[in-house]
């Protein structure tokens, strides 16, 4: 197939790479900014917090490969996740890239903050009683029977929320309380801000089993242990949604003496392969995600070429 290598003019004004945690998608985002005239956004909800580097596969400066990348490393690990203010700092750049005439590159998979940033969506607001009354009742019971109820009241909202989230999980039953309506519900159907074209990134699930696990292997082999360590001294403990993060919530267990190295390794794989599952339910319901499934060994210039053919389409 013979694609162009650079069709600018040709493309669409905002692309998204999404798709499972493992699956390739920052390694083609970079790709794609590159062919594009772009620059990468980023929309990993825990690639937000600052220090929280290898655990949540953050690129390192030799692999963004020369392409800037907006939105990393802005929080705190004591601020508590936002996504109405993460939806005001993405449109933000991707305005600001636009006005330039470059292609914003939005990479990530945590699905409702890809919908912030480039979806017509208003978030509802808080009661600060019944936010009080729903932490003090997670304090008490715990995150596992809050995600029950929830699940009573909102099946697709505790699909998406992970039963560990407790954070998540107090806001969907406050949006629940506050509105009459679900959390889900409040979500409008999708209706694009800019005019976007997404791809979504599959990988055979044996596969992707094994690179969950290879990549957590790669975690601890990294440094991950004392990169807590650190971190816990900047307040991750306190953090109400950091100290949750795949992999640091194990760790913290395991420095904790809670678990062993090994349990807190092993967990990391079983939890992140469940989030991963989690991730694709999200994505699929949107129609508009063009999906590439990546075959077993596909290199990543196929992967992009294949990209690239969609962006092109879509542009024409």
């Amino acid at each position: 197939m013979n694609i162009p290598r650079n069709p600018r003019d040709r493309a669409p004004r905002v692309v998204t790479v999404v798709g499972a945690t493992a699956a390739g998608k920052s390694d083609l985002g970079v790709a794609l900014a590159r062919e594009l005239g772009g620059e990468v956004v980023n929309a990993d909800s825990m690639q937000l917090y600052r220090g929280m580097d290898i655990g949540t596969a953050k690129l390192t400066p030799g692999e963004q490969g020369g392409i800037t990348h907006h939105l990393l490393d802005v929080w705190d690990v004591t601020v508590a996740a936002n996504v109405a203010e993460y939806q005001r700092m993405a449109r933000g750049v991707i305005d600001g890239l636009l006005a330039q005439g470059r292609t914003p590159v939005l990479v990530g998979g945590s699905g409702l903050y890809v919908r912030a940033a480039v979806d017509e969506l208003e978030f509802p607001g808080t009661d600060p009683e019944v936010r009080a009354r729903l932490e003090a009742e997670l304090a008490e019971r715990g995150s596992g029977e809050l995600h029950r109820r929830l699940a009573a009241v909102d099946p697709s909202a505790a699909q998406a929320i992970l039963p560990s989230n407790g954070r998540r999980i107090v806001r969907a039953l406050e949006v629940v309380e506050i509105t009459g309506a679900s959390f889900t519900a409040n979500l409008p159907g999708p209706e694009s801000v800019y005019d976007t074209v997404q791809i979504g990134v599959q990988v055979p699930r044996p596969e992707l089993d094994e690179r969950i696990a290879l990549r957590v292997d790669r975690m601890w082999a990294c440094g991950l242990v004392p990169e807590v360590e650190a971190l816990v001294g900047a307040g991750l403990r306190e953090g109400r949604t950091a100290s949750r993060a795949l992999g640091y919530q194990q760790v913290l267990a395991q420095l904790a003496g809670e678990c062993s190295e090994t349990q807190a390794r092993e967990e990391t794989v079983r939890a992140t392969r469940r989030f991963a599952r989690r991730q694709e339910s999200w994505f699929r319901r949107d129609t508009r995600v063009n999906w590439l499934a990546r075959s077993s060994g596909e290199d990543s210039e196929s992967l992009l070429e294949r990209a690239l053919e969609l962006v092109r389409v879509r542009g024409r």
